[in-house]
């Protein structure tokens, strides 16, 4: 018994050394770098472990310094794109304000355009005003003192005071003195004021 139990550990044992050498064999595992020891001392076996080959530490430093130049290029080009991008709102920016100044001067434009029309109309409606008061008191004064006044007046005026003359006696349905008025001027100047009248449109009041 105690040769037969021999005999099965010798045949267990070089079935289990012929399956490392046939594994070893085909590259499924590296028996050779394990065994080496073992190796130098069988003269039909050659060769060395297939152990993964060494990186020397100065190719371990040149590969960070590559992983680091592609991290700072990579940055690099990320804060030229940050400032691509800065250039281009203020460019924009720009843009914006030269249109807000813009919008703003057409405003104001606008504004002092309303102010004047308002101004030229508070004008037109004072002077109506007062064109209305002085032909209210002209017709109430006798014809000779009247005339008096309007012998000294522009013809522009007498012009405008005699058609807010007629308009308020049309408006009353009374008789207008214009003509009583004109019939006492000096003939030149009656004539002319006339010619004014008749060649020239109402005064915008």
């Amino acid at each position: 018994m105690i040769g037969k139990t021999i005999i099965l550990l010798l045949l267990i044992a070089v079935m289990a050394i012929g399956g490392i050498f046939w594994f070893d064999y085909l590259n499924v595992i590296d028996a050779k770098t394990v065994l080496a020891p073992v190796y130098r001392h069988i003269p039909f076996i050659e060769g060395e472990g297939r152990s993964q080959p060494r990186i020397p530490v100065d190719d371990v430093i040149n590969l960070d310094a590559e992983r680091l130049a592609v991290r700072l290029e990579s940055r690099e080009l990320r804060n030229r794109e940050i400032d691509a991008q800065e250039r281009l709102l203020e460019t924009r920016l720009g843009e914006i304000e030269q249109m807000a100044q813009e919008l703003e001067d057409r405003q104001k434009s606008i504004e002092e355009m309303s102010n004047s029309l308002k101004a030229e109309l508070a004008d037109a409606e004072n002077k109506d005003r007062n064109i209305e008061q002085s032909a209210l008191y002209l017709t109430r004064m006798r014809p000779e003192e009247a005339v008096g006044i309007l012998s000294s007046l522009d013809d522009q005026d007498v012009i405008d005071i005699f058609r807010k003359t007629e308009e308020l006696a049309q408006a009353a349905g009374s008789m207008s003195l214009v003509s009583v008025w004109l019939s006492r001027l000096e003939p030149a100047r009656a004539a002319e004021i006339q010619r004014k009248m008749a060649g020239r449109p109402h005064s915008l009041y």
